[in-house]
């Protein structure tokens, strides 16, 4: 068993750095391996090159900006009435993620009102349409709003 203080890399594993600008005779003298002129030949030369486009106007640049994006809304997972048919008893976020309805618990919960309702439910979601919550409560259901508290 080999101490630490005895430990060496493999030969050939390590090289030295190349030392640029050093001279004809190092083979990496004068322009120190960057070409003749140009952009990258320049020091402080640094380019995205996903937004870079060799001097064109870029895209993001060249897209008209338009309209208000409100960085505070909220964007719920929408589930319909016609898919509560498919569940029984009480429905929650963790009944719809279950069955697949929703695909994320982080995220609210809304029902909307497209279709039927037969069975009565109990449903608990983040909000719900006015005619959502008509369907659920004619049905003989109710509908419970949870409280975003533990929402990120």
């Amino acid at each position: 068993m080999a101490d630490l203080h005895d430990l060496s890399p493999v030969p050939g594993s390590t090289k030295n750095p190349k030392r640029v600008g050093r001279g004809p005779g190092s083979g990496t003298g004068k322009t120190a391996g960057r070409g003749q002129k140009g952009q990258k030949a320049r020091t402080g030369h640094s380019k995205n090159p996903a937004r870079f486009e060799g001097g064109q106007m870029p895209l993001h640049r060249r897209l008209p900006k338009r309209g208000f994006h409100n960085p505070f809304h909220t964007e719920y997972q929408v589930v319909n009435v016609r898919d509560l048919a498919k569940l029984e008893g009480e429905v929650t976020p963790e009944s719809l993620r279950s069955k697949r309805l929703i695909s994320s618990q982080g995220r609210p919960v809304k029902i909307l009102g497209e279709g039927e309702l037969e069975k009565a439910l109990v449903v608990r979601a983040h909000a719900f349409s006015e005619s959502a919550k008509k369907k659920i409560e004619a049905a003989g259901g109710s509908a419970h709003l949870i409280s975003d508290e533990g929402q990120a």
